[in-house]
């Protein structure tokens, strides 16, 4: 190893040297060599050359030997011709091997550092990221039908709640969750968040036996209705995800893998744009959804409960449409899905977008808690990804009892790839 590339291993080694150390002296020595050093490392005067050199020696195990008499004279020029002595006069000017900080201590402090000074640096939108924004929300503008217009020929809500248990009874988890939302935005309930917490105690609905052969009955009362609006906005997303160029760019197998794992979480983003926190209702143009409508197309508790306080909790985040629109493609682009295969490439281009959120929050928010946003988005995507099983599995379990959903429903929900 050369000198020069000694000195560079050094410097890139670690920060170990407390920061901002400032010397009145015209000239430092190194106690080492006489080189010219630039503070104290390890307890010692010393040059990055000598730094880094007991920072190697001590991590390693290794036995240095002198060639000579064991009294080497250390300087500038010939201080790589014999490690032991060397090694010897670190210690011997007090230099401290407890002081050498571990690799995962480095790496913290490393990134400390660099976060530091970019918060201390305006973040500004670079070009790239710019032309990517601008990709994403053209191809939400083309698939984002916030009010429904398009969503044509649906079989109608039925929200006769008789029909699907005489025993229906308050969900204490869901009331408490509606409650407490309600308390924290200062409202009293609106026309629909009462019925929005009222879900069945029982895990399961079944049909009723008593009735005469060959009569049919319906036991989930909205299925229709929410079979044909989730067939028409999963058609969103997957027309959403095609005029990406990156995702098009993907093998079909691993269209089809991102896709069927990230669906759901993708609808419940988007429908989060359209929760009214104050009534606990979906509100798409004419069209308005409570949590009951989920309930009386079959869906149970387990789901219901944790996916309205993600509801509350994402809408309470007061996303920008562009967030709104980077988080669900985040989502779209997950390496972990199954089936994947291309996960390198994927992964790659999912940094690439959680990094253009970072430096879009920072560039263009205010708020003194601007800081938070984003690690509160990212554990947003997370909790969905608890659901997505339980979704998968309730949909399985509706189908069996009333089975009407749709092959495009079906499919997304399926464990093959």
């Amino acid at each position: 190893m050369s000198e020069e590339e000694e000195q560079l291993q050094a410097k890139g080694s670690e920060e170990e040297e407390e920061e901002g150390e400032e010397e009145d002296e015209e000239s430092k020595i190194c106690q080492v060599c006489g080189d010219q050093a630039n503070g104290y490392h390890f307890n010692a005067m010393t040059c990055e050359g000598c730094k880094g050199f007991f920072r190697r020696a001590m991590k390693r195990p290794a036995t240095f030997r002198c060639p000579f008499q064991k009294n080497c004279v250390i300087t500038k020029n010939n201080r790589r011709q014999c490690q032991a002595c060397r090694l010897q006069k670190c210690l011997s000017i007090g230099m401290r091997k407890e002081m050498i900080m571990s690799d995962q201590a480095v790496e913290e402090r490393r990134w400390k550092i660099k976060r530091k000074r970019l918060m201390a640096e305006p973040m500004l939108l670079s070009t790239q990221q710019e032309k990517l924004i601008l990709e994403l929300s053209t191809a939400l503008e083309q698939t984002f039908d916030r009010t429904c217009s398009s969503f044509h020929q649906f079989s109608p809500l039925d929200r006769n709640a008789d029909s699907v248990n005489n025993q229906t009874q308050q969900s204490s988890t869901s009331n408490s969750v509606a409650s407490e939302e309600s308390d924290r935005n200062s409202s009293s309930e609106g026309p629909g968040s009462s019925s929005s917490s009222s879900s069945s105690s029982s895990s399961s609905v079944t049909c009723d036996t008593g009735q005469a052969p060959g009569e049919k009955k319906t036991v989930f009362t909205s299925l229709s209705h929410v079979n044909d609006l989730s067939t028409y906005m999963i058609q969103n997303v997957i027309n959403y995800a095609k005029i990406i160029n990156a995702f098009r760019a993907l093998t079909i197998e691993d269209q089809i893998s991102l896709l069927k794992g990230a669906t759901f979480e993708i609808v419940q983003i988007r429908f989060n744009r359209l929760f009214n926190v104050k009534t606990g209702i979906w509100e798409c143009g004419t069209l308005h959804y409570c949590m009951d409508d989920a309930f009386r197309a079959g869906f149970q508790p387990h789901l219901l409960d944790p996916l309205l306080k993600f509801h509350y909790t994402l809408r309470g985040l007061e996303l920008h449409d562009i967030e709104y629109t980077l988080m669900e493609t985040i989502s779209l682009f997950s390496p972990d899905r199954p089936g994947v295969t291309n996960r390198d490439v994927i992964s790659c281009y999912q940094e690439n977008l959680a990094v253009t959120l970072l430096t879009y929050i920072e560039s263009k928010r205010t708020d003194s808690e601007k800081h938070l946003l984003f690690p509160k988005i990212m554990a947003c995507l997370t909790e969905m990804r608890t659901m997505n099983e339980e979704y998968s599995k309730q949909v399985m379990q509706i189908q069996d009892i009333q089975p009407e959903l749709s092959p495009l429903i079906l499919e997304v929900v399926s464990q093959d790839s």
